[in-house]
């Protein structure tokens, strides 16, 4: 699309892809249609109340149109998103809450069961070749960690789908998504290169009222620089990111007592310093390897108390040298910090601020804060349009005191963002197995089959006692034109 980055998109052996498709050019015009529909069959875990098995339709129709130049470019996008069928009966009392996201999108869309709307879903313009930097104003979608492409294929697929989106995103599986009003600007100087980012998230993700902004401030920098050998490719990126919530009357969700949340009408405050590498390695004869670290601390304020945590990642592949099936395996470890005391000045739990949770917990059901997740991932490509792609995930809290927590950031202007449930002193939450299935049936059609099913553990057990089971299983079509 126009100049926008890349959603991510699941990670597959990047031999053989598709090209995507570009803009349909009309005289000095470029037009651009992006068409995703998908069916959803939910199975929450089942507590006492409520219906936890449901299925809903949603629809999320992008249309654009711009102008590219040498040095200048713009671009204007509407959103139309849809969303269809969902569960008037999903959403109960805590600790229960809304039971999967259809619930959400039904609480989000002031309890209506058929929901349509649309917006100005971008509006930038792009300045280039300003000496060695760029400049773009205006309302966009960004990706923490895609400030460069590298040019080694598989570099570009591990930065783009395991490392890319951990804090800034566009929430790409919701319904609406979500983008950001403020400046990009960027310069490159050999293989070094700094960005900067400033912005507010607009409206939308579950709400199909997307057009305006949130009373929330965001401000990023990050400086990469690329490692490139004969038979091998790194990039390494070092970044901060400032997150600002003037939204002081949204009742935070941590492990305090409600009471006492209630009466913190302090700001969020938070610094997240950090850094992340990754590596590729071509050989001759054993096949490819690649392996990523990506860390970061926060210091800064949470309301009243004071916010220290963190979060690492780790992960390593390999793709032998085998042509039938193309096999990619991979392995790897994440960890966010939890709070272990709700009574002191501290607050330890880790915030994953604006992502994009399920690119990395594809059953959203929880995201990386106060989090362990020990996982396994086999990728697949049969053929030239199929990819498949199977995780293996064991969940638990980082914390026993602290939360289980869901979400993935801000969205309403009187909504936190991300809802949290006791633990009930236990720490295990799940096993997690799914399968994925990608055809590309043309360069503008392609399809998507996902099903996911969890297994609980005491966290889940204790709040749904009737089936700490789980299960997700979606179409999902998309057209680009």
């Amino acid at each position: 699309m126009l100049g926008q980055q890349a959603p991510p998109v699941q990670p597959a052996p990047p031999e053989k892809k598709e090209p995507v498709r570009a803009p349909k050019q009309i005289g000095p015009l470029e037009i651009s249609v992006n068409w995703r529909t998908r069916a959803e069959g939910w199975n929450w875990f089942q507590g006492p109340s409520g219906n936890s098995d449901y299925g809903l339709w949603d629809s999320l129709l992008r249309v654009g149109i711009g102008q590219t130049g040498e040095r200048f470019s713009w671009f204007l996008e509407g959103e139309q998103p849809s969303i269809l069928g969902l569960p008037s009966d999903a959403v109960v009392a805590t600790p229960q809450g809304q039971l999967g996201l259809g619930a959400n999108y039904y609480a989000a869309n002031n309890n209506h069961v058929n929901v349509a709307n649309g917006f100005v879903k971008q509006a930038f313009v792009n300045f280039k070749h300003l000496g060695p930097a760029g400049l773009k104003l205006g309302r966009f979608e960004y990706f923490d960690g895609l400030e460069v492409k590298p040019q080694d294929p598989l570099l570009a697929t591990v930065i783009q789908t395991r490392i890319s989106s951990r804090l800034i995103s566009n929430f790409g599986f919701a319904a609406v998504q979500r983008t950001y009003d403020g400046l990009q600007l960027s310069a490159d100087s050999g293989k070094n290169n700094f960005t900067f980012f400033g912005a507010r998230p607009t409206q939308g993700v579950f709400q199909v009222k997307g057009m305006d902004e949130l009373d929330v401030d965001t401000y990023y920098g990050a400086y990469t620089r690329s490692v490139t050998t004969q038979q091998s490719a790194g990039e390494l990126r070092v970044f901060a990111l400032g997150y600002i919530d003037h939204r002081t009357l949204v009742l935070k969700t941590d492990n305090r007592p409600a009471a006492v949340r209630a009466a913190d009408i302090g700001k969020i405050e938070i610094a997240t310093w950090g850094a992340d590498y990754a590596h590729v390695f071509n050989t001759t004869n054993a096949g490819k390897f690649d392996f990523l670290v990506w860390g970061v601390v926060q210091t800064g304020s949470w309301g009243d108390l004071a916010q220290h945590a963190g979060a690492f990642v780790g992960e390593a592949g390999w793709q032998p040298p085998v042509k039938v099936l193309k096999p990619w395996l991979s392995a790897g470890y994440s960890y966010g910090s939890g709070d272990g005391n709700p009574n002191d000045s501290r607050h330890g739990t880790f915030f994953q601020v604006l992502t994009t949770p399920r690119q990395y917990a594809r059953f959203p059901f929880y995201n990386m804060m106060n989090n362990e997740d020990l996982y396994g991932t086999l990728n697949l490509r049969p053929a030239s349009k199929v990819a498949l792609r199977s995780e293996l995930h064991t969940l638990r809290l980082a914390n026993s005191s602290d939360l289980w927590y869901s979400g993935g950031g801000a969205f309403q202007p009187k909504t936190f963002g991300y809802t949290g449930r006791p633990s009930n002193g236990n720490r295990g939450l799940a096993n997690v197995l799914d399968v994925s299935a990608d055809y590309q049936f043309t360069r503008s059609f392609s399809t998507t089959f996902y099903y996911g099913h969890a297994w609980g553990k005491g966290v889940i057990s204790a709040i749904y006692p009737k089936d700490a089971n789980g299960q997700l299983i979606f179409l999902e079509t998309n057209f680009r034109f």
